[in-house]
């Protein structure tokens, strides 16, 4: 590692952060340490640091805003790569929008709408950026990434950079190829179609008003933890168990949302996987159905 460090300090490929507490990059505020974190200068730098990393054999994780994203208590061994500055852009050719890896889903809403371009309304709420986004086919409200997504430039765990069509991600719910071939996004490119700013607006003011009602986004939390089922919801399963209010340790299961849990100040990674575990088996016990995890667990156990 430290021959590693070095050479990336040689080559001024980035900020970085040693022995970083991970929970002041999650939205859920829980994680131990990352050995290293590195917050590349732009998309030429993050390429090369993973050529470095690959040829050190160093391991790698990527982290954008933290959402979606359960970080052990032990934090993560080898390096986190955050991508931020140099990956926080967008660009309009006509239909098509093209963006940074690091740009924000919900503020690409946004900016789609004043150019009078419709298919990303459902984005209107999404946390996270347009990275993770991709890799998790992020979705709301009857549609997903896949529906727009043309087509994006990824950086190979090798430093190989390639480009994926949208027939070659293997999009599914809330799953990419990207879950089986690592890699990180460096650029999604979005095709959408004009529409009227003011529907377009009016959608995105009303999902958002609809997600601030009913979810307890201005606590520490990940957004969805299971999945949904085939045919049923994950929270109407929860609450019909009587899990609402379900606590262990600092972990809550919200009474505003049952599929999400929160952080009530001092909640631990495991917690969080405490509680997971008990929903799940409890909503197994009763109707048999098996719950899936939708938020990722990372890090050292």
């Amino acid at each position: 590692m430290k021959t590693f460090i070095a050479e990336l300090e040689k080559a001024g490929l980035g900020q970085l952060l040693f022995d970083e507490p991970l929970a002041k990059h999650t939205t859920w505020k829980i994680g131990g340490p990352a050995d290293l974190m590195l917050i590349p200068a732009g998309k030429d730098e993050l390429v090369s640091a993973i050529r470095l990393l690959h040829k050190h054999g160093i391991p790698w994780t990527s982290l954008g805003r933290g959402s979606n994203m359960l970080v052990s208590d032990k934090g993560i061994r080898g390096v986190v790569i955050k991508p931020r500055d140099g990956l926080d852009y967008v660009r309009f050719d006509g239909n098509l929008v093209h963006a940074g890896a690091g740009y924000s889903f919900i503020k690409l809403a946004v900016m789609t709408s004043k150019e009078g371009l419709s298919g990303l309304e459902f984005a209107g709420g999404i946390p996270g950026t347009v990275g993770g986004a991709v890799y998790m086919n992020a979705g709301a409200h009857g549609s997903d990434v896949s529906r727009i997504f043309r087509s994006a430039e990824v950086v190979t765990e090798t430093g190989e950079v390639i480009r994926y069509e949208r027939e070659e991600m293997q999009f599914a719910y809330r799953h990419s190829i990207l879950h089986e071939k690592k890699g990180l996004v460096l650029e999604a490119t979005f095709e959408l179609a004009p529409g009227d700013r003011q529907e377009i607006s009016a959608a995105l003011a009303e999902h958002k008003e609809r997600r601030l009602r009913t979810q307890p986004l201005q606590l520490p939390c990940c957004g969805s933890v299971f999945r949904n089922p085939t045919g049923d919801h994950a929270a109407r399963l929860i609450e019909a168990a009587g899990l609402k209010g379900a606590r262990f340790g600092g972990a809550e299961v919200s009474e505003l949302h049952s599929n999400f849990i929160i952080n009530t100040g001092q909640a631990t990674a495991e917690d969080v996987l405490t509680l997971m575990s008990h929903i799940q088996g409890t909503i197994q016990d009763r109707y048999g159905v098996s719950l899936i995890p939708e938020v990722l667990v990372v890090g050292e156990r």
